[in-house]
């Protein structure tokens, strides 16, 4: 489980056998979890967070998404 970044009390981070799915990230907190898509950066599924978590975890994403994309090659296109 590769962590790619950890913001606020969020760790962003992969699954090291998820490259045959399409390009997304997971994210944690506490007992939280959530899934997002890269692509569209658009919520897959989530636990736990309320709407206010979610739009600020996808403003995290947003605002990282070419450091989250290159890890995501580098690892699964490697």
């Amino acid at each position: 489980m590769p962590t790619i970044l950890r913001i606020k009390k969020y760790r962003l981070f992969f699954f090291s056998n998820e490259g045959n799915e399409f390009p997304h990230i997971h994210i944690e907190s506490g007992e939280n979890y959530a899934k997002f898509w890269l692509e569209d950066v658009a919520l897959a599924k989530s636990v736990g967070y309320n709407a206010k978590e979610i739009s600020e975890i996808r403003a995290i994403i947003l605002e990282n998404i070419s450091i989250i994309k290159d890890k995501w090659n580098e690892y699964f296109n490697s």
